[in-house]
């Protein structure tokens, strides 16, 4: 059988309320399937709008083959291209961030325009037809603060999202803020592993001693099903509304994303050690209300976020290969609070420093006994880990469909 018909039985025989088959979590090329039929279609967040404020400040990423960078141009618009020169093929930024006057390749020095426009082509401008040698762009919009990119053709529908995190994200301005920390860690094991660890806190009591001083072990609020029948979360709703701050649950209809309000541990108002905010300015002027708990947004395949009055942590799932991942954290406060003054790094960033580098722990030790030739797939706790079901079930119908439908990598613009 091909590599698509081999994973399409795979998908077909798996059992509900169990783990993937072995092949999904090492297999190269079900990972490479895994590319085409999800990252190479879907939205992927990519970073903040706070991140590139000014004309000419941009940032790059690595999407599987394609590197990519993202700008700002002259008229305040965000844009993303294809961080390949049309000339012979160098990446035109090298580096991770940076803010310069043209995008200039420093192999030839093509000079491109930030909307990609081909500029100036060294000793060639007259040997060539310059428009038609400009950046290929990549599908870029922004929404809440949060930038995402599809380095697809076609981009999938954006609106639907759109339109359910904004009013959620609105409240917290966070285009209006800056990135106060930046860690990203490498972490030896399949991106689907990331995302069941992250999708539950049944391992918290056991591995998260720093992150249990603060956020609930209750599966209601890391979970999907009784997150509506559950008191507290809709004691937490009501206060939370009360203050003008859409909080509810939802989902959308093909389980791709999600946003709620959740509470953390009772009297608890930050993610740090004492329970204390971390910053003393609010994050936003739209946010004065105590003990808002956590907004948590998530998109599959690449960002998890925790959005709290005082800060927010969000975070960038990238993968490498069939055993690595890239998991990349900012941690976001007021545009105007000073370090030192207004809130310290480490008690800031601590907790989940601390948290991030036990779940690397905990993945590659899971990823270690998944290859494993005697592993087979386990059942799921019904009660704790209903949203790892979920993501479960969404990959599955995402890669069915990808399968089904047109199976081979779409060619980009």
């Amino acid at each position: 059988m091909t590599p698509h018909q081999t994973m399409l039985a795979a998908v077909e025989a798996h059992r509900p309320g169990f783990s993937l088959a072995r092949d999904f979590y090492c297999d190269p090329e079900f990972f490479r399937l895994d590319l085409e039929n999800i990252h190479y279609r879907d939205w992927l967040f990519a970073g903040h709008d706070c991140e590139i404020k000014q004309p000419g400040e941009w940032f790059t990423m690595q999407v599987g083959d394609y590197p990519v960078v993202v700008v700002r141009g002259n008229d305040g618009e965000i844009r993303a291209h294809h961080n390949s020169c049309r000339h012979r093929g160098s990446r035109v930024c090298t580096t991770e961030r940076g803010r310069s006057k043209r995008l200039v390749c420093p192999y030839h020095q093509w000079t491109y325009d930030f909307d990609g426009t081909l500029l100036r082509a060294r000793h060639m401008d007259g040997e060539i037809d310059k428009s038609q040698f400009g950046l290929k762009p990549v599908h870029c919009r922004s929404v809440g603060g949060y930038i995402f990119v599809c380095v697809g053709r076609d981009a999938p529908d954006w609106d639907a999202f759109s339109a359910t995190v904004a009013p959620y994200l609105a409240p917290h301005d966070l285009a209006d803020t800056k990135v106060a920390f930046t860690s990203t860690i490498v972490e030896n094991g399949n991106w689907k592993l990331t995302w069941e660890n992250n999708r539950e806190c049944y391992h918290c009591a056991a591995n998260h001693p720093e992150l249990i001083r603060s956020f609930p072990e209750a599966p209601t609020v890391t979970g999907i099903d009784a997150v509506f029948s559950d008191p507290a979360m809709l004691a937490h709703w009501a206060h939370c509304e009360g203050a003008g701050l859409p909080s509810r649950f939802q989902i959308a209809a093909d389980g791709q994303h999600r946003i709620t309000r959740g509470p953390l541990i009772e009297g608890i108002e930050s993610y740090t050690m004492t329970g204390a905010k971390a910053v003393k300015r609010q994050l936003a002027s739209g946010v004065t209300a105590p003990l808002i708990g956590t907004l948590m947004l998530f998109h599959y395949p690449s960002t998890w976020n925790h959005v709290l009055g005082d800060h927010a942590s969000t975070f960038r799932v990238l993968p490498i290969d069939a055993t690595h991942t890239e998991v990349t954290t900012k941690w976001l406060v007021h545009r105007d609070a000073v370090e030192g003054v207004d809130y310290d790094l480490r008690t800031l960033t601590e907790v989940w420093i601390a948290t991030n580098d036990q779940d690397r722990r905990v993945i590659e030790e899971n990823q270690r006994g998944i290859l494993s030739p005697a592993y087979e797939p386990g059942p799921y706790s019904i009660e704790h880990e209903s949203g790892v079901m979920q993501f479960v079930d969404w990959y599955l119908g995402a890669t069915r469909r990808a399968l089904q439908g047109e199976p081979k990598l779409r060619r980009v613009a």
